[in-house]
């Protein structure tokens, strides 16, 4: 746990006097349900039979002889039930939630997954659920958004700010402010006030602890461990059993966009734009400009495109323990690539900028040692970003026989609308249009 709620310097609970108290009653809560042997034994089968876990760790043999250095093994996160690491912790929260007897969740979201896996477990255990998610970000992940809707949840669009996974945060804790004794936030990230740091790492580390125990049974030695690192919710997982050790080393791949310009990428711990700062709710590092307002951030991946970073992730970066590298969107798309070609694994954008730090620096490490890539998400959810880029004729072209068959199927829907009620001629209108 964070000494009262920091790590060093970053971190804590600065937020409106409203929010302390369901800050403080999540603490507690959390406190006692993690030494409840009843609360973990619930949590460990849902995670066995539902999520999935363990999930594999893949020895990548092409991708290892191709980089020429070390040995290639890729945890597959993206395996897991909803098709990435996020139901780890929504499934945590919204267990400890139901335990605290609240009866409505409200999550935000970036590329989609975390309000994926919040649907997904609010569907299960039998909750409320509306997601919070910007405006720019529902029109590049509708797969994502159609998922959250099929499992019942309220996706609500973000207008204001840059209309993205920042004023999504926002939003989401507005709504926690006003409704606190119904509601709990199922934070994605960790970060945000105390106590959600610590939570969302405690139900994530168990991506860590899988890899340390895979690789001890299977004699791996681990030269570097590489991970994406948005607010950091992946990361913070897979890194936790090895943070308080020398080595292996700890890699975070951050989001180099287009370039390291202002409002081109989203990296606060490489390049110049980051300083220290507090926003929505705990200190860590931002991209801020100089009356402390957010600066507009870019990324390829949706899930990367914040202006902040975890505080845990930030005191680890400033001290040393992990080293940080900027990828940027060219660069990840050709992981994806390579990735999917070479071993028939498809990342997510996210993840496919580990793919690509893990990638350069595959002959640092020696032959005899590992490079651990964390994919915590599948590609699925990208084909509307991917496919302009890989085959932009092919898929301008599948757009618009499918709005020419929307069209098509709009006016069949209006002409059965219009005979609704108008008795036997109207019934064969019905069957006319079902026939053509």
């Amino acid at each position: 746990m964070g000494n009262n709620g920091f790590f060093d310097n970053y971190g804590g609970k600065y937020v409106a006097e409203v929010l302390r108290r369901p800050l403080d009653e999540l603490e507690r809560a959390f406190t006692e349900a993690m030494a409840d042997k009843d609360f973990l034994a619930e949590l460990d089968l849902i995670r066995r039979d539902y999520i999935g876990r363990e999930t594999p760790l893949y020895f990548a043999p092409t991708a290892t002889k191709l980089l020429g250095g070390a040995q290639i093994y890729i945890k597959l996160e993206g395996l897991a039930n909803t098709g990435a690491h996020k139901i780890n912790n929504a499934i945590g929260q919204c267990l400890l939630a139901k335990r605290m007897g609240k009866t409505r969740i409200i999550a935000e979201t970036g590329a989609g997954q975390h309000g994926l896996a919040t649907a997904a477990a609010c569907a299960k255990l039998g909750l409320d659920c509306t997601v919070y998610m910007g405006e720019v970000d529902v029109r590049r992940q509708q797969p994502n958004v159609a998922a959250m809707e099929l499992y019942g949840a309220k996706v609500k669009p973000v207008v204001s700010g840059s209309r993205t996974l920042k004023d999504a945060v926002n939003e989401a804790m507005r709504d926690w402010a006003a409704n606190p004794d119904s509601t709990h936030y199922v934070l994605g990230s960790a970060l945000g006030p105390a106590p959600f740091p610590d939570i969302v790492r405690e139900f994530q580390s168990v991506i860590g602890r899988e890899v340390k125990r895979q690789c001890e049974e299977r004699g791996v030695n681990i030269g570097a461990m590489v991970a994406c690192v948005g607010g950091g919710s992946n990361s913070i997982g897979f890194f936790e059993p090895f943070i308080n050790q020398k080595e292996p080393r700890l890699i975070g791949a951050e989001a180099g966009g287009i370039g390291p310009g202002i409002g081109e990428n989203a990296s606060r711990m490489t390049g110049t734009a980051a300083r220290d700062g507090i926003l929505q709710g705990y200190k860590s590092r931002f991209l801020l400009d100089e009356d402390g307002q957010a600066l507009p951030t870019r990324s390829i991946s949706a899930g990367l495109d914040y202006c902040g970073i975890g505080p845990q992730l930030a005191a680890l970066g400033r001290s040393g323990r992990i080293e940080f590298t900027s990828v940027l969107d060219k660069d990840a798309l050709e992981a994806v690539q390579f990735f999917a070609r070479n071993e028939g694994i498809l990342f997510a954008l996210e993840s496919a900028h580990a793919g690509a730090a893990a990638m350069k620096i595959a002959r640092e490490i020696p032959k005899d040692q590992a490079v651990i890539i964390n994919m915590s998400g599948r590609g699925d959810k990208d084909v509307f970003i991917t496919s302009p880029v890989f085959r932009p004729k092919e898929w301008l072209d599948f757009l618009h026989a499918e709005i020419g068959r929307l069209e098509s199927r709009k006016d069949i829907h209006e002409a059965e609308a219009m005979a609704v009620g108008q008795g036997p001629e109207a019934a064969a209108l019905r069957q006319d249009s079902g026939r053509s």
